[in-house]
């Protein structure tokens, strides 16, 4: 362009992005990132439209594999997507669905009542960012298929044979110049989802199958998810490494107002509130008017009856909403026609008849179970008394956190190293195991954007810990007056972490490349999930990847991270006499020098930052429980499962 044009605006500057080209441009407007969740967001927009195939009554098993090329292939026993003639498009609707954005039967409520895919643009999206998708359907007593290149059909849907079967087979390969970072497929990603889905939807077979792995006996590796229990199977498996307070799961299933509903809930003899919600399949973490109503009944309805056989009598505390939920465990799952999500990102539910529908069918089953159990109802009632008075405790902590924080210098812990620069979009924090590392850590950092926080060995583990003796430790503490963090009330008078002063937006986990450095990582994350959820879910946590081996050879010199990398590295430096290469095993952030540090695991331009994300709130809070909690048998099940990937030191 020349500089005489740079200025203008006009007519010409205005791009028309036809059929999927928009999808191809902006990918992550749709998917959310091109990054691995990306990548499993394909299969699950597939996995949708069957899923939705089988609430509507039409579909019973699904079946997932990962074929050897890592393509993918959904298939079903549905009614098959149509393939006539559409009357407006004058194309096979076949075709439609799947070039066009916003087109599917998710609109047409005669069609489908409830759907997941609340925006029709699921599977021509997979469409679009795919290299190749080929589509058989099988349909009417005849198979029809269609092919397609990055979006753009090969040719028009063709016959091509008899059948007495019905059903959708999609396979699918993601596009390689999109999803840059990886095309491979995680087994253990989509073996999450499919479970969640199995529970959520009961009475539906999925099948996951690795065609990239096969079994002793000549089969693929093959799982298969079905659930005849659904949310009280959910409840039992999520809730299963903690010690239940009551004997089974609470249970309700309705839909006499219109709307199914179906809730589980649990109650163990942990400290924290842990609710899991959906709305259509799809996992509402920031919750909504289906879960407000779920906490509305079960407040008034305990408060009521422990008013009402006078279990309140002696307490001298005032118990208030979050003593109800502590040490509970729910899954919600609401069904609705036409949801109302806020935002795009389907996080939370807007609908205000959810609210009332949930509130009433909750009241009528709890007050009739607490009327039938009152055994049981005396035991969940004095977990909620112990609650409150811990509550109580806590406040006092939490108060005396921010008193400390505001009478020491500038209200900062004095083992904070910070930054010069203000804005937190540009700043970042280092939490780094032991004080060594954390002089080699200040040492080499870029003092204006980089702050480093030293912490002094194994902090506290908040997952056995009531909530007042977690304010009560130092180093946690120290992390909540340097982040500039403080538990207060939202909107609706529930607990909740306060960011307003957040003073980074990067906070980088940076422990030792060794067993107790594993161990320090996961206490932190265990009081981010527990205590710290909100900068999770923001995208402000991250793990620093510091270097496992420095290979050497002369004045040539390569940092491996992998195995792989170090064998590579070996190869390539000796060339040939790979005796001739030292190579050096970093077990400790203390070994590295502050020039090596900042290089390899600090310096934005060359580090690798691993982002915390929770592709499932419900798995993350079952492995904290797990490795955390008091129950021993189910985390020695754990580590004899997967003691085959542990990296033991010599």
């Amino acid at each position: 362009m020349s500089d005489q044009n740079k200025g203008n605006y006009g007519a010409d500057n205005i791009q028309v992005l036809e059929g999927l080209e928009a999808v191809r441009k902006r990918p992550a407007m749709y998917i959310g990132d091109i990054g691995p969740k990306g990548l499993h967001h394909l299969v699950y927009e597939v996995v949708d439209n069957s899923i939705d195939e089988a609430l509507a009554g039409y579909c019973t098993h699904i079946t997932v594999s990962i074929l050897e090329d890592n393509s993918i292939k959904v298939s079903d026993n549905g009614r098959g997507i149509p393939t006539g003639m559409h009357p407006k498009e004058k194309k096979s609707a076949l075709e439609v669905a799947m070039t066009i954005l916003h087109a599917g039967g998710k609109f047409d409520k005669d069609t489908y009542k409830v759907s997941g895919g609340l925006h029709g643009v699921g599977v021509s999206c997979v469409n679009a960012l795919s290299n190749h998708m080929h589509v058989l359907v099988h349909r009417e007593g005849m198979i029809f298929e269609q092919e397609y290149q990055r979006g753009k059909p090969m040719y028009s849907v063709r016959e091509i044979g008899k059948t007495d079967k019905t059903g959708t087979i999609t396979t699918f390969k993601p596009d390689d110049s999109i999803f840059v970072e990886t095309q491979e497929y995680n087994f253990e990603t989509l073996q999450k989802r499919l479970r969640e889905l199995a529970y959520l939807n009961k009475g539906i077979h999925l099948t996951l199958t690795d065609e990239r792995v096969k079994e002793e006996d000549g089969s693929y590796k093959e799982e298969i998810f079905f659930s005849e229990g659904g949310l009280k199977e959910f409840i039992t498996f999520v809730d299963g490494t903690r010690e239940k307070l009551i004997p089974e799961p609470i249970y309700c299933e309705s839909d006499k107002h219109g709307i199914p509903i179906e809730i589980a809930f649990q109650y163990n003899t942990g400290y924290s509130e842990n609710l899991h919600s959906y709305v259509n399949n799809i996992n509402t973490h920031e919750g909504g008017t289906h879960v407000a109503g779920f906490r509305r009944a079960l407040t008034r309805t305990l408060k009521s009856y422990a008013e009402r056989e006078k279990l309140l009598e002696k307490v001298k505390v005032e118990i208030q909403g979050d003593d109800f939920r502590e040490g509970l465990t729910g899954v919600i799952s609401v069904k609705v026609a036409e949801p109302q999500f806020e935002g795009q990102t389907k996080t939370k539910l807007g609908n205000n008849e959810v609210m009332g529908a949930v509130d009433v069918t909750v009241g009528e089953m709890l007050d009739n179970f607490l009327e039938e159990n009152p055994k049981l109802a005396k035991v969940i009632v004095d977990k909620v008394v112990l609650a409150a008075q811990a509550r109580a405790a806590a406040r006092k902590a939490r108060d005396m956190v921010q008193r400390k924080g505001a009478m020491s210098s500038m209200g900062l812990p004095g083992k904070l190293s910070d930054c010069s620069k203000t804005d937190p979009t540009i700043c970042e924090i280092f939490l780094v195991e032991g004080d060594s590392a954390g002089g080699t850590a200040k040492q080499g950092r870029d003092r204006e954007f980089q702050a480093i926080l030293p912490l002094r060995g194994k902090i506290l583990n908040v997952e056995k810990a009531l909530e007042h003796k977690i304010y009560d430790n130092e180093e946690v503490r120290n992390m909540f007056t340097a982040l500039g963090v403080h538990i207060g009330t939202n909107e609706e008078g529930e607990k909740e972490l306060i960011l307003d002063n957040l003073r980074y937006h990067k906070i980088v986990i940076m422990t030792d490349a060794d067993v107790d450095g594993s161990h320090i990582r996961t206490l932190i994350l265990t009081l981010y999930f527990r205590y710290m959820r909100k900068l999770v879910d923001s995208g402000y946590l991250y793990i620093a990847t510091p270097p496992l081996y420095l290979v050497k050879k002369g004045g040539q010199s390569r940092y491996c991270w992998t195995d792989p990398q170090r064998d590579e590295a070996i190869k390539e430096l000796g060339k040939g006499k790979e005796d001739s290469v030292n190579v050096q095993r970093y077990k400790g952030l203390g070994e590295m020098n502050a020039e090596q540090l900042w290089e390899t695991t600090m310096d934005p331009s060359r580090r690798t930052l691993k982002q915390v994300t929770l592709d499932s709130a419900a798995e993350a809070d079952r492995v904290f429980s797990m490795l955390m909690g008091d129950e021993v048998p189910p985390r020695r099940e754990f580590i004899e499962a997967n003691a085959h990937y542990a990296k033991i030191d010599a």
